[in-house]
Parts: C-alpha cells; structure tokens; sequence
C-alpha cells in the first residue's frame, strides 16, 4: 500500500508538464548531488501546474505534495522512478483519475533534473 501511495504521489507530481523544458545543463554524467534549488525551478516549470506552486494540490488534478508523508516516506530512488514513468488513470494506485504522464509530460527533462525536482520535494514540510 505504501509503495502504491508513492507511486500515485511521484505521478501526480509529474502528471501535468507545462512543456517548459529542462532547467539543468546537458552533457556528461550527472552530479552525484541533487540540487533541490533547481528541483524548484523545474518544478514551477513543469509540475505547479497540477500540483499548484506551493505543492498544496490541484483539485481535480494533482495530490498535495508539500506536508505528503507519502513523499517524506518514499526513497529518493522511488520518487525518481515514479516520475519517470508516470501512471497511467487505470493504475490501480492512481487515486485521482487522472493520468500522470511520464516526466510530468516534460520529455526533455533529464533524471538530474527529476532527481533535483525529488530533492526539492523532500524540503517541503
């Protein structure tokens, strides 16, 4: 059931991408550090627009996030991999009907960018 609430949570999350692209630079490996700043930007780019700007929720789109203990209690690893892939309204852990396209709908977003955006998320109180 936990596994499944991260995984509704992470969708959510990346279930409305404003098409914004990627804030990170491209190129080479990723930085072994998450920078939760530019998780933010890429967040207000990509994920706000279901998920609202303060990551209180949408109704009828996105889940709050901020204060989400399904979010303080996800690995970082499984949030990654949530928004990566998506979930689709049919998944039976998807609460709200509505799909979350992989990577928010933001294709050009790189796994530095969601692994900032993971960073980000886990500020939030």
């Amino acid at each position: 059931m936990k596994n499944a609430l991260l995984l509704l949570a992470v969708l959510l999350l990346a279930a409305c991408g404003s098409g914004a692209t990627d804030t990170a630079s491209g190129g080479g490996e990723a930085p072994a550090v998450a920078d939760a700043a530019n998780g933010e930007t890429v967040y207000l780019n990509t994920c706000a627009s279901c998920h609202g700007a303060d990551a209180l929720g949408v109704d009828g789109l996105g889940k709050a996030l901020a204060g989400s203990s399904f979010v303080a209690d996800a690995s970082e690893a499984d949030l990654v991999a949530l928004i990566t892939t998506g979930r689709p309204s049919s998944d039976p852990a998807n609460s709200t009907g509505v799909d979350m396209p992989p990577k928010g709908g933001n294709p050009s977003l790189s796994e530095q960018s969601i692994r900032d955006v993971v960073a980000y998320l886990k500020t939030l109180d």
